[in-house]
């Protein structure tokens, strides 16, 4: 259990203060393994899944993998909540349902984003979408709930 004294959620809070979200994703190996990217625009925290091949589950058309998509979306509501909230630990997930939409094509980038529906002193609610092409046409939204302290 990480409480704010630990070192590396120190290193985080100093990246987040930097503005080194980039650097904050790179910390965590399954992060750097699938693909992860992590940018800030005028939108806010823009989490990319870079097209890889080894992203692909299924070759026949050839798709994500459900678990990758899975994890971008509960990856970028976890940076938005980093991102966009005052936080004294890192977000544990407590639960996430996930909406498979459409296929995520593995060629192609896929990007999350985070929306902050509920922040308590306990609990918070994220909305997050996943689209490729086509911002309104998304692959797979989450729901998702993370302890906050």
């Amino acid at each position: 259990m990480h409480n704010s004294k630990a070192p590396l959620f120190d290193q985080v809070m100093r990246l987040k203060e930097a503005e080194e979200f980039a650097a904050i994703s790179a910390l965590i190996p399954y992060s750097a393994f699938v693909g992860f990217e992590l940018v800030v625009d005028e939108q806010g925290l823009l989490t990319i899944l870079r097209g890889k091949a080894s992203n692909v589950g299924n070759t026949t058309i050839p798709a994500v993998h459900g678990g990758v998509v899975g994890a971008l979306l509960e990856h970028a509501g976890v940076m938005h909540i980093i991102h966009a909230c005052d936080i004294t630990r890192f977000p544990k997930i407590i639960n996430i349902s996930v909406d498979y939409l459409r296929p995520c094509i593995g060629h192609e980038d896929t990007y999350a984003r985070g929306y902050l529906i509920k922040q308590g002193r306990s609990v918070s609610n994220v909305r997050i979408e996943a689209w490729q092409s086509d911002k309104q046409r998304p692959v797979a939204a989450a729901h998702a709930h993370f302890l906050m302290n």
